[in-house]
């Protein structure tokens, strides 16, 4: 029996690559007769990118960029395709891990950062850049990362504005002059872990600002300064962003990024696996063993389990899927692509307890999975 296993990462607990070798390390300990491979996954989330570079031999470049307060910090920016192609962890200049709690302020916090990066990309002359937007720490609409590159943003009597968000709603030009050319020769392509759209109770304000940090009296002006520019973008480019598919993504950059830099907006787990030949490791398993954190509803709006799970029925492969959290009842739509769901715990627990044990219960449970796919069929 060959097993192919590919998690995804164990959110505020374990890597994609650490959650794929406690997996193994269990069907070891258990004494199945079997052979494995890991092949950790990612769906635009944070770490999609260092995944990518890992898994095509690419390579890391530093360079300094501002963090979502504007401070200098070092950044890295991935090369893969023989130079030709650029890959960026927003995460790494504009991510909510860079901040302390009490720092976190998605008024003030700018993806400009990021746009740095872009910029650094477009220097060492690459065809293309892959983004992967996952953990951001930022609701601006992308403004900053369009002002790394040359956008500028005019308030009524014509001065430029700072781009911050807290700044969008005095907005009333956007002069693209100054836009650096190089960016529309170079297909950018977004990695996207949601399909929200830009405004509304199911926005980029309402939905991921909580989770930055703003106050509900934070996520109405922001879903304010969001729908300005929104109104303001379809007088400089005619499309309509809050109409734009993951348009929501990372605090609204997808939909900036799409709109002003032609950008391609893709559901990053279905990208990342085609970028890095998932189908071809699968072809030789008899089983896959997935996982996140979480496996319920969810699960099915494209992130990464889905994703293998999907290609692997479509094969007649076997599925076994373990989670910190499953359904407590079942799921006609996750019995399609799962065939097992399993938690990891192992008792009552508080959420900050059971992370610390994450790996151990992922050991335990692959042990038990060992244990009974070694019974004899005729039990």
């Amino acid at each position: 029996m060959h097993i192919l296993i590919a998690p995804n990462a164990f959110k505020h607990s374990l890597t994609a690559n650490e959650t794929a070798d406690a997996i193994q390390e269990g069907l070891k300990r258990s004494g199945l007769n079997c052979t494995s491979e890991c092949f950790p996954i990612a769906d635009g989330g944070d770490g999609t990118g260092h995944l990518i570079v890992e898994k095509c031999g690419g390579s890391w470049h530093e360079y300094e960029v501002h963090d979502p307060l504007g401070r200098l910090i070092q950044a890295p920016l991935g090369i893969i395709d023989q130079g030709k192609t650029a890959v960026i962890e927003m995460a790494d200049a504009s991510g909510i891990r860079l901040l302390d709690p009490d720092e976190r302020s998605p008024l003030k916090a700018s993806s400009f950062g990021t746009g740095e990066l872009i910029r650094f990309a477009l220097d060492r002359q690459v065809q293309k850049i892959i983004i992967g937007i996952g953990g951001s720490a930022t609701v601006d609409g992308g403004i900053g990362i369009l002002s790394a590159l040359g956008i500028k943003f005019r308030g009524a009597d014509g001065a430029e504005l700072a781009a911050l968000p807290v700044n969008i709603s005095q907005f009333r030009q956007i002069d693209r002059s100054g836009l650096d050319p190089r960016i529309l020769n170079c297909q950018i392509t977004v990695l996207c872990d949601v399909d929200n759209l830009l405004l509304g109770e199911n926005g980029s304000a309402a939905v991921f600002g909580p989770q930055k940090g703003a106050s509900p009296a934070d996520v109405k002006l922001l879903d304010l300064a969001l729908t300005n520019l929104s109104d303001l973008s379809f007088e400089s480019t005619g499309i309509k962003m809050n109409e734009i598919i993951h348009g929501g993504a990372a605090g609204g950059i997808a939909a900036s990024l799409f709109t002003f830099l032609n950008a391609i907006l893709v559901n990053g787990g279905e990208h990342f696996l085609q970028l890095t030949g998932f189908a071809k490791s699968l072809m030789n398993a008899d089983l896959l063993i997935t996982g996140e954190g979480s496996l319920d509803e969810q699960t099915l709006q494209g992130k990464g389990p889905f994703a293998v799970a999907k290609i692997a029925k479509e094969n007649n492969i076997m599925v076994i899927g373990i989670a910190g959290r499953v359904p407590l009842h079942q799921n006609a739509e996750l019995d399609r692509y799962f065939d097992i769901l399993m938690p990891i715990g192992n008792q009552p627990a508080d959420i900050n307890t059971a992370m610390k044990f994450t790996a151990s219960n992922l050991i335990r449970t692959a042990i038990v999975i060992g244990k009974f796919l070694s019974l004899p069929k005729t039990i």
